[in-house]
């Protein structure tokens, strides 16, 4: 206490100037309306001021705490969301026509995973035994070709990628019958190759490629890619013909599985007519 006496003795006339200004500065502001909304306009922006630097504080303390309760909020959105539910059922599209007897049905399936970086590529799907997906059927996008269904369980299939070594795909220039074998060297995810097509055939860079009706697995006329170069090498009596997909294998979504409602029929035919040949 002594020290605190000692301290004001010490100071008592800066304590005097002190007060004796602010009485007069609270008389000035008193007397004279224009001090008084200088004042006030002045306290308000200072009070402004202190409160946003404290609100800024407050808010950055919580901040863990808002961010935690934004994702359990965003959990609980997202939960709500079509896509948090498994699609139990299947569109099956079935054209119908009294004049021709259908052989295609399209089953529509999502892209669960994929992969594009390897020699092997594989997809899977979200259908599976319980939708009618079946071992060795082919799928498509609404841009080309994609693959062929290789294992099946209940509710999931994988399907074996053009862009695998095993995959040989029938396809012709949709502007005349020539066909070859379209495979993938493991390159380029976008180029493939055409192969087994006579030197006698002619061509051109942006020719149209679509599948044969060969094939017991795709539709006829699907689009497959444009011819993007080719080479023939001296001796050789076939084209090396470089084949730019149509199909964007890093960016698949949605497909279509194709069942060839007729196929079996084609095999056991085919199967009986080798047989007989044998025998």
């Amino acid at each position: 206490m002594r020290s605190l006496f000692l301290l004001l003795w010490r100071n008592n006339f800066t304590l005097l100037f002190l007060f004796l200004w602010t009485i007069c500065f609270y008389l000035i502001i008193r007397n004279n309306n224009f001090q008084q909304v200088s004042v006030f306009n002045s306290t308000n922006k200072v009070t402004a001021s202190v409160l946003e630097a404290v609100n800024y504080v407050k808010e950055y303390i919580n901040l863990k705490e808002n961010n935690a309760s934004l994702a359990r909020e965003n959990a609980r959105l997202k939960s709500l969301l079509p896509d948090a539910y498994y699609e139990n059922g299947v569109v099956k599209t079935i054209v119908a026509d009294s004049t021709r007897s259908q052989q295609y049905s399209f089953i529509t399936s999502r892209v669960v995973n994929n992969s594009v970086n390897r020699r092997n590529n594989y997809l899977t799907l979200d259908k599976g035994s319980v939708h009618g997906v079946k071992k060795d059927m082919g799928v498509i996008s609404s841009s080309g070709v994609v693959g062929i269904v290789k294992d099946v369980s209940e509710h999931y299939c994988t399907v074996m990628s053009v862009l695998h070594k095993n995959t040989r795909i029938s396809t012709r220039f949709k502007n005349s019958n020539y066909f070859g074998s379209l495979v993938w060297d493991g390159s380029d995810s976008k180029i493939a190759s055409l192969l087994e097509v006579p030197k006698h055939v002619k061509f051109n860079n942006g020719d149209t490629l679509v599948t044969t009706v060969y094939s017991t697995i795709f539709p006829e006329g699907v689009m497959v890619g444009i011819v993007s170069g080719s080479e023939l090498k001296p001796g050789d009596n076939f084209y090396a013909i470089k084949v730019r997909l149509s199909t964007n294998f890093a960016n698949l979504s949605h497909v279509y599985i194709v069942d060839n409602l007729l196929k079996s029929e084609q095999l056991g035919l085919e199967a009986q007519t080798l047989s007989t040949d044998d025998n």
